[in-house]
């Protein structure tokens, strides 16, 4: 697009990044991390650096006078080949609290996948730029939301009037941890994640440590956890164990008990909330592994275990939901900050029939809506363990 401005301002962006755990500096720009650099190096795996990098709930803010703002990067898309509809990354404008405006940016590298053949392959691109304009000259707070999947390199913030950072809100900070569907899958732009939804409702700053398939109770993640500060947090565990088929209920309970210790080692006294699954009905009763299950446009997945061996130990979201239950409330017996949430209560049976999941494991924007909708209630409202 012709810019019309004639001398174009360009400002660190480091120092505007807020919901980042880390910042590296790249040959481009910077990355913002989710993960910090000691932990990445404790599961090199590529599934996990490709969820990390993915920004969801990291922001720029600042303060301005501009009436245009343009936000070189380059992106990492992942593009499904085989006929798969493929989510295009979202950079979400607010101004003074208010949504002001949604860009995407054209080009940046690629990392194809094929869900049929389940072979991959990356293709190098070039920088692109969101870019927002007829904004009023008037000074004003202002947020850019980065996409929540995409891996996102930021290279130039430019503007064409002076930028600031912006002051501490003075709001408390939440930090959640959960899988895929706390980093947003299926949700339209990363204001709409349900995490992102609550936190606006709830009046908190979010620090999302949603990493999709990976809320395996991995101890590198329980202590980053134990040292970010953080006025509340939360976990939500449950989904992607079953989905990898990762353990067993004797493991379960003391990778609980170890996740849990670890995050009170740093932070004995912050509320933390433990939240269990909400409904999946393919996994209900029936364990893992989950697997893609191909439809036309739609990618769709299907549980592949067997229920006549949860006897045996084999976790279902049912068995993971009492066993949370049991967990917390033995624990809570001394740890008086410390609380249960039933996922059921953020989305259960009735929701399914009104809101049925397009994939059957994630529910899509308006299910994001409902779910985020719901925890700032039942979370931040009156009477809630977060309730200011």
């Amino acid at each position: 697009m012709t810019s019309h401005v004639t001398e174009w301002i360009t400002t660190p962006i480091e120092p505007l990044l807020r919901g980042a755990l880390e910042v590296e500096r790249t040959e481009l720009g910077l990355l913002p991390h989710r993960m910090p650099a000691w932990a990445r190096k404790q599961h090199p795996a590529a599934q996990l650096a490709t969820v990390e990098a993915q920004p969801s709930g990291v922001r720029l803010v600042f303060r301005t006078r501009a009436t245009v703002i343009e936000l070189e990067t380059m992106p990492t898309k992942i593009v499904f080949q085989g006929g798969q509809d493929n989510a295009e990354g979202v950079y979400d404008l607010f101004v003074d609290g208010r949504p002001a405006g949604r860009a995407t940016v054209d080009g940046g590298h690629e990392f194809r996948f094929n869900m049929q053949t389940l072979t991959s392959e990356s293709v190098s691109g070039e920088s692109g730029t969101a870019r927002f304009a007829g904004l009023s000259a008037e000074l004003k707070d202002v947020e850019i939301w980065l996409p929540h999947n995409e891996r996102t390199e930021l290279i130039a913030l430019r503007t064409d009037a002076p930028v600031e950072a912006a002051a501490e809100s003075g709001r408390r900070v939440w930090l959640h941890h959960g899988s895929s569907l706390s980093q947003g899958t299926n949700a339209e732009s990363p204001s709409s994640t349900w995490p992102a939804v609550a936190a606006a409702a709830g009046g908190v700053d979010l620090v999302n440590m949603g990493l999709g398939g990976n809320a395996l109770l991995d101890p590198f993640t329980a202590r980053a956890m134990r040292d970010v500060p953080a006025d509340v947090i939360s976990v939500k565990i449950g989904i992607a164990l079953v989905n990898t088929d990762l353990m067993r209920l004797r493991a379960f309970a003391p990778a609980v008990h170890g996740f849990l210790d670890t995050i009170r080692e740093g932070q004995p006294d912050t509320p933390l909330l433990v939240v269990s699954p909400v409904l999946c009905p393919m996994h209900e009763d029936t364990p893992g592994p989950t697997a893609p299950d191909p439809d036309g446009k739609v990618m769709r997945y299907r549980a592949t275990g067997d229920a006549a061996e949860v006897a045996a130990g084999r976790l279902t979201l049912k068995v993971i939901r009492a066993e949370l239950e049991r967990i917390v409330s033995e624990r809570a017996a001394e740890d008086k900050n410390l609380y249960y949430l039933d996922g059921l209560s953020l989305y259960g049976e009735a929701d399914f029939a009104a809101l049925p999941l397009p994939d059957r494991l994630h529910p899509d924007t308006a299910g994001h809506r409902l779910i985020g909708e719901r925890f700032a209630e039942l979370v931040f409202g009156g009477g809630g363990p977060f309730a200011a």
